[in-house]
């Protein structure tokens, strides 16, 4: 795209003409949460873009995974045990597997 070799001075020269702002953060630990797991980016090192007011993150650095422990309350264990007529360890158990869902559990519980 650019030919020859272009010095950072340069291109950030080039950027702001642009209106392209750009921004080290100093972060140390990035974690990115989805269902069931944890992304864990350690050490990280993080730059944000900002074009036309729209900003864009760049992360870099190691990458490890950890389970999600869902917490499951003592209501939906108990709901899930008096509609399935089972004991709450059973239910929890199945509230568990079924990450949380209810009336899955519940039809679990049933066909079992």
């Amino acid at each position: 795209m650019f030919p020859g070799k272009i010095n950072p001075r340069q291109m950030q020269a080039m950027m702001k003409q642009m209106g392209i702002q750009t921004e080290d953060i100093p972060a140390k630990r990035v974690i990115i949460e989805t269902s069931g797991k944890r992304i864990v980016i350690e050490p990280a090192s993080v730059n944000c873009m900002i074009v036309q007011g729209q900003k864009t993150y760049t992360v870099n650095g190691t990458e490890s995974t950890e389970a999600i422990e869902q917490e499951i309350s003592l209501e939906d264990i108990e709901m899930v045990a008096e509609q399935a007529g089972v004991h709450k360890e059973v239910a929890e158990k199945a509230l568990k597997e079924t990450k949380g869902d209810i009336a899955e559990a519940i039809l679990k519980l049933k066909k079992d």
